[in-house]
């Protein structure tokens, strides 16, 4: 990798490739989700497209724009980035909301995807505070097409500093619920502080391979994660082996 460099994005060539690797990346090159002419709206609109760069060559961008009015937060409707250049995409996107007065910035991904969740989560420091039932209806790109559009909202401290997550102990805790693949799926701390689920290693693969089976896990991880929201626990962390924790605030 040549030397990487961040650019807000305003031209309409330039839009377009955006655009364009956005539809490689979800496998609908003959329709990409966000259009070149989408882009330029949001951009017009106030909004920023950040692409990351390995010398000339797109390898990655983020898009996003303000929240309703004297709310000092920013949306940020998607993000792809190649490995090692989510970090400083993300980082960019932050320096920008952060210097129009922005606090938070909030986005959805799909919950199953751990690599996602840990991302978000454990390397930048957001808490999932909402869980969305089927957000966008059926989608029909290369990589959703099949499964329900589940989505869980980040929402993340721009002016915190990312902090390590307590991941509890959570072999000590019983087990609530088995997962499609015969093993625990949850378990949940008697002192109601904490709540693990577990996601499968690799959906997209296994949405690919078998869909019905990554259907069976998209419903039983929704029944966990949505009876734990509704109880007020927000998602912490995920570690590496694909366990969510959910964690409960003392109450004061």
């Amino acid at each position: 990798m040549s030397e990487v460099s961040i650019r807000t994005v305003h031209d309409v060539p330039g839009l377009g490739a955006v655009s364009a690797y956005f539809g490689e990346v979800w496998q609908a090159p003959s329709a990409p989700p966000y259009p070149a002419e989408v882009l330029h709206s949001l951009v017009h609109a106030g909004g920023a497209v950040h692409a990351a760069y390995d010398g000339e060559r797109l390898a990655g961008a983020s898009v996003a724009v303000f929240g309703p009015p004297g709310s000092a937060e920013v949306y940020s409707l998607v993000t792809a980035a190649e490995s090692g250049l989510g970090q400083v995409v993300k980082q960019a996107q932050r320096a920008w909301a952060l210097g129009l007065g922005a606090r938070t910035m909030r986005w959805t991904f799909d919950p199953l995807v751990g690599r996602n969740a840990r991302f978000n989560l454990v390397k930048l420091g957001g808490a999932g505070t909402e869980y969305l039932v089927d957000f966008y209806g059926p989608m029909r790109d290369g990589v959703n097409a099949g499964d329900e559009s589940d989505r869980l909202t980040v929402t993340w401290d721009l002016a915190a500093p990312g902090t390590s997550y307590d991941p509890g102990d959570r072999e000590a805790a019983p087990a609530t619920h088995q997962a499609p693949d015969g093993g625990v799926l949850a378990r949940r701390d008697p002192a109601g502080r904490h709540v693990w689920c577990r996601v499968p290693d690799d959906v997209v693969k296994l949405r690919a391979a078998d869909p019905a089976l990554a259907l069976r896990w998209r419903r039983a991880v929704r029944e966990v994660l949505t009876e734990a929201f509704a109880q007020g626990f927000r998602a912490t962390g995920m570690s590496r082996d694909g366990w969510y924790t959910l964690t409960k605030e003392a109450a004061a």
